[in-house]
């Protein structure tokens, strides 16, 4: 009984040692964390979407302290989160404006023009590989849904064969501009209403052949502007956001309606 007793003494004597050694252990050897961490935490959106350019929005608020990201690194607090993360900083920031992700093309069923009937896999990547996919515009958007499937906000729809992409559920987190292959998504201003709802780069009689609302690059949008803020290079119009002012001018005057406002 007594040797019973004694190895209970023992082992609880040890385990009190143990204890207060790992306590004091945790206490001297503990890393401290900036404060100024879980304040940006705390004010950012939480969508650990991955736009910033980091895993995830602990990871960034980690990077802002350490000073490997900005603080209007964030896409989907826009200005908001900009000032806050910049006032826990203690520095300044200028007004940042929202980003969205806009799919430039137009090439609905029925107005682009293709060359077979694809019925491979449902993906645009493997459509890609064949012939560049089923539509004559090699720049056109496939309409098959990768980018759809990528998107982990459910921003993206597949209308008419062309993608969609609802401005308010996005976060510019970039995904389906990584995986889209024919590179027809790209980031523009949530306030810029005048964009080109078209990525072609052939010339106006090739895009007549194979696409009935393509940019054909005539520039009469360009003469049409007065603030200069559009402009064609390589036989497709580009608005400048920064210098539009969504006076609509250009998309009035554009005889292939391809200039969204």
């Amino acid at each position: 009984m007594n040797n019973i007793l004694y190895a209970a003494l023992t082992l609880g004597g040890m385990g009190l040692v143990f204890g207060v050694v790992l306590a004091l252990a945790s206490i001297y050897l503990a890393v401290k964390q900036d404060p100024r961490i879980p304040a940006i935490i705390d004010v950012l959106p939480g969508a650990n979407c991955g736009g910033c350019g980091f895993a995830g929005c602990s990871a960034f608020a980690d990077g802002v302290v350490a000073g490997r990201a900005e603080v209007s690194g964030c896409p989907v607090g826009g200005n908001s989160v900009a000032q806050k993360v910049a006032e826990i900083m203690g520095v300044e920031v200028d007004d940042v404006r929202r980003k969205v992700a806009r799919v430039k093309c137009s090439g609905i069923d029925g107005v682009a023009q293709t060359k077979y009937e694809y019925e491979g896999i449902h993906d645009c990547i493997a459509a890609n590989k064949l012939l560049g996919g089923d539509k004559l515009c090699p720049y056109a958007c496939l309409g098959l849904g990768t980018c759809a499937a990528a998107c982990p906000f459910d921003a993206i729809t597949i209308e008419q064969g062309v993608a969609k992409i609802d401005p308010h559920k996005c976060t510019a987190c970039g995904k389906c501009i990584d995986i889209c292959p024919k590179k027809v998504i790209d980031f523009t201003h949530e306030s810029r209403t005048a964009w080109v709802a078209c990525n072609s780069h052939n010339k106006g009689a090739v895009v007549n052949k194979i696409c009935g609302i393509g940019c054909i690059g005539c520039k009469i949008c360009e003469k049409a502007c007065e603030y200069g803020a559009v402009a064609v290079e390589r036989n497709l119009a580009e608005v400048d956001p920064d210098k539009c002012v969504n006076c609509g001018a250009c998309a009035l005057k554009c005889p292939r309606r391809v200039i969204v406002c």
